[in-house]
């Protein structure tokens, strides 16, 4: 902050001069005390300068409304509502987010630091404050063929941004517990650097948890439980409670949650889809779900605002007070969440459910992002998979509306020597296809829970290192499937009889759509209404439970383009389980 503009706000504060704007009549929520203030609140350059008596250039009346600091997203991949940064700040900004901590390691698989500088360029200037947390684990582990690798020296130069605030979730627990070299060197940077680190420590039990806050690592957004949040909260964590599209958590990890520890949650949305987004909200709808459960809503707001700026040392946000930006909401109503208008830096920028200026990119796609799919052709012997009959195979049950799987075993149909998908017993054919390096690896698996009865769905969102995923019930409308992913470069796809019913081109890295988000939404709900034609009819969403099918730092079993991956003993298995089945 330079000199004059500091001399300007305490001007305004002292009342030797007036403010550019003072909000009046309003009810200002202290995150700091759990109260309701009833005073004037003065803004002069984009700052709040006091709470009192003050005039102003410009006097918005608020009514009677409350005064709410902006939330904040603490943990988000932009690339999961799959359009740029921009369309993402038209989005989320009339919900009230006015800060996230994008974490870019999606995009950073794909397309390595370009993709990286991408998200960063792409998000200056902005009225959505896009802070950054940078991939540490690119790949998320040596399991798998991702775009690129990101490794400490890589990622050294990118602190010098002004906004990353955080080495992003270390989802690769073995490099941590085993002190490998890389590891220890990014740690060891964002520590010097005093930059927090994010945990990633889906199944990690208590000795986990205890190497990981040794390392220095002080967050984590993978508990499924409220026992998860506990232990993590005992050892000095501050959790992250998650509700994304994939991961609905919160009501779980709200169980947790008191008066004594909550100073030490913040909510965040991981991945969430933009359907979801415009439906149902983000981090708005975080605090409706924590109202709901019983919790306060000053408290809720807390959590949202002021818990994840202290985390992350954004010293100017989080809250409505002097010397903090005036990133603020005002609500008609605390309990239901009822935002009436959102405003950064003192000014205007959501009315009504939309934003009042539309934002585009205007960034330039290097050509390393717009030709992401380096595949080898693929037929459909490439797609067999061996298997004795009469012998268990391993097979991958999905739980909806989750990314954690069950290992399990069953007899499948077996024809010919090779695997034959069953609609019947909802055994469908999985397919990851190296797409980065042409490699030509082709993981294949047996998947148990998605509920198609016939054609096949196909995607280059498939986390983490968004290789090609399918799900089929036959091996023709798969090749087919795969066959559309590789001509639209990149994207969603919904095939039946060789026919494409729906799809979402997203030719930025496979993971982003060059278009508007209003012409996304429009694809996402063809493409949802295209599932229905293939018969399913689940809670869930297929396309965002299949691209977590393929992330094998998640429980308790996946499948890469190196093939089926038992996470608990982090090895890869065979598809038979050499097993012999029952006769009753």
């Amino acid at each position: 902050m330079d000199r004059l503009s500091f001399k300007n706000r305490i001007a305004v504060a002292s009342k030797k001069k007036s403010a550019d704007t003072v909000i009046k009549n309003g009810k200002i929520i202290d995150v700091f005390n759990q109260e309701i203030i009833e005073a004037d609140l003065a803004i002069a350059d984009g700052v709040f300068a006091g709470i009192g008596n003050y005039e102003g250039e410009t006097i918005v009346d608020a009514k009677g409304k409350f005064i709410v600091p902006g939330f904040i997203d603490g943990h988000v991949h932009i690339e999961s509502a799959m359009v740029t940064p921009a369309e993402f700040a038209n989005v989320v900004l009339p919900h009230g987010v006015t800060s996230i901590v994008a974490d870019p390691h999606e995009i950073a698989n794909v397309s390595g630091v370009d993709g990286v500088t991408f998200m960063m360029d792409a998000s200056e200037g902005l009225p959505l404050n896009v802070f950054f947390g940078l991939p540490s684990c690119v790949p998320s582990t040596p399991f798998e063929n991702s775009g690129a690798a990101l490794l400490a020296r890589d990622l050294l130069p990118l602190y010098e941004h002004e906004r990353v605030v955080s080495l992003g979730e270390v989802m690769d627990f073995p490099a941590v517990f085993n002190g490998d070299g890389d590891m220890l060197d990014k740690l060891s940077d964002a520590e010097n650097l005093q930059k927090a680190i994010d945990g990633h420590a889906a199944g990690v039990d208590q000795t986990g948890i205890n190497v990981y806050m040794a390392a220095g690592i002080r967050s984590d957004h993978e508990c499924t439980t409220a026992e998860e949040a506990k232990e993590r909260l005992k050892r000095g964590m501050h959790v992250m409670l998650r509700e994304g599209s994939a991961s609905r958590d919160l009501k779980a990890l709200l169980d947790a949650v008191n008066e004594k520890n909550a100073r030490r949650c913040l909510f965040v949305t991981d991945d969430k889809h933009l359907d979801d987004l415009i439906d149902e909200g983000t981090i708005d709808h975080n605090i409706q779900v924590t109202i709901e459960h019983g919790i306060s809503p000053i408290a809720a707001i807390q959590m949202a605002t002021i818990n994840a700026a202290e985390y992350f040392g954004l010293k100017t946000k989080g809250a409505i007070a002097p010397g903090y930006d005036a990133d603020f909401l005002l609500l008609d109503s605390l309990e239901n969440v009822d935002i009436a208008e959102v405003f950064a830096n003192g000014i205007s920028v959501a009315k009504g459910g939309q934003c009042v200026t539309r934002y585009e990119n205007t960034v330039q796609l290097p050509d390393r992002l717009i030709n992401s799919i380096q595949t080898k052709n693929i037929n459909a012997e490439d797609l067999q998979i061996e298997l004795e009959k009469n012998k268990l195979a391993n097979i991958i049950r999905m739980v909806p509306n989750s990314i954690v799987t069950k290992h399990e075993m069953e007899a499948a149909d077996v024809e010919n020597g090779c695997f034959t998908p069953s609609v019947t017993k909802d055994l469908l054919k999985m397919v990851v296809i190296e797409r980065h390096h042409q490699k030509g690896n082709i993981g294949l698996g047996i998947l148990k829970g998605l509920g198609l009865k016939s054609g096949a769905i196909a995607s280059t969102v498939a986390h983490d290192s968004h290789n090609i995923v399918a799900a089929g019930t036959n091996d023709d409308d798969l090749l087919s499937a795969i066959h559309a992913i590789k001509e639209m470069n990149g994207g969603l796809v919904v095939v039946d009889n060789g026919t494409v019913l729906a799809s979402l081109p997203l030719p930025i890295s496979g993971l982003l759509s060059d278009q508007d988000y209003n012409t996304v939404n429009a694809s996402l709900r063809k493409l949802n209404d295209s599932l229905g034609l293939i018969g399913f009819s689940g809670n869930f969403n297929p396309f965002i439970t299949l691209s977590f099918m393929a992330l094998p730092v998640i429980p308790e079993i996946k499948l890469t383009d190196m093939g089926l991956f038992d996470v608990k003993s982090f090895k890869n298995i065979p598809i038979e389980a050499g097993t012999p089945a029952s006769n009753h």
